[in-house]
């Protein structure tokens, strides 16, 4: 399902392919498809439960967006309900002096996911081809090279068991506007908003060029990039949540054996 917005290997992809309000037959649906997110909630929850208790595979989520694209939001309600102990968090903002030291994938490294776990990368190793371009920070050169080795990154950790999704939420120049408006006009929200966002938005179109670029070279077989139209939250929601269910779903999971005669112990108690 939504295999629409899976971006195939070797491509010709383009950002305007994929349109940021298309909702693919579920117009009118919201309730419907608020209804299905959480059954996929629940599913989640069950699958997660068995990804730790089996201890084989890892699962790593990247989630990367324009400001106010809604990675956080997705985050949300996406994973409500899963268990914290078997799912992780790492947000990849400005390097600190020790990272800046080291390679730059050094950092994104010690963050993977271990076996039974799952991790959810907010903004991730793409930043290193997408603001750094955008801002002259490495050369086109640097950045075609980074691409290689981004996706030699990944594959080494799909064959070492990760399971890898990528996922770009993709909202409209004019989306971000509204978004952007309602921090500043509603109090609750007022602190989210940083002037800084401006400046970047001012470079969307580069910024675009920049993603359509890093997405058409690093979507892979074995670490795909699906271009989430997310205009619209809850159908930003479904989309993400049925991909990583069906992807979990296609592990053939089960919980470990218990120990052998495992009912005798009964009388023990």
């Amino acid at each position: 399902m939504f295999e629409q917005y899976r971006i195939q290997p070797g491509s010709a992809f383009k950002i305007s392919d994929i349109d940021p309000d298309d909702l693919d037959g579920w117009k009118g649906k919201k309730e419907k498809a608020t209804e299905r997110l959480e059954e996929l909630r629940t599913e989640l929850a069950d699958l997660q439960e068995v990804l730790y208790a089996e201890h084989k595979h890892k699962v790593l989520i990247v989630l990367q967006a324009m400001d106010t694209g809604g990675k956080d939001g997705t985050i949300r309600a996406v994973f409500e309900g899963v268990n914290p102990q078997g799912i992780q968090v790492a947000n990849f903002k400005v390097p600190t002096p020790i990272e800046a030291d080291h390679d730059y994938l050094w950092r994104e490294h010690t963050k993977t996911p271990g076996k039974g776990e799952m991790v959810i990368f907010n903004r991730s190793q793409y930043e290193e081809v997408l603001v750094v371009r955008v801002h002259g920070w490495a050369s086109m050169a640097q950045t075609k090279l980074r691409y290689k080795q981004i996706c030699d990154f990944e594959r080494m950790l799909v064959e070492e068991g990760t399971i890898i999704l990528k996922f770009f939420l993709h909202i409209s120049k004019d989306e971000q506007r509204q978004r952007l408006l309602e921090r500043i006009d509603t109090p609750s929200k007022q602190w989210k908003f940083n002037s800084g966002d401006l400046k970047e938005r001012a470079l969307w179109d580069d910024y675009m060029a920049a993603y359509e670029d890093a997405i058409r070279e690093t979507s892979t077989v074995q670490a795909p990039w699906y271009v989430v139209p997310a205009n619209r939250n809850w159908y930003r929601n479904m989309i993400v949540a049925t991909v990583i269910v069906e992807t979990l779903r296609g592990l053939k999971m089960s919980f470990p054996a218990p120990e052998e005669d495992v009912a005798a112990y009964r009388s023990q108690l």
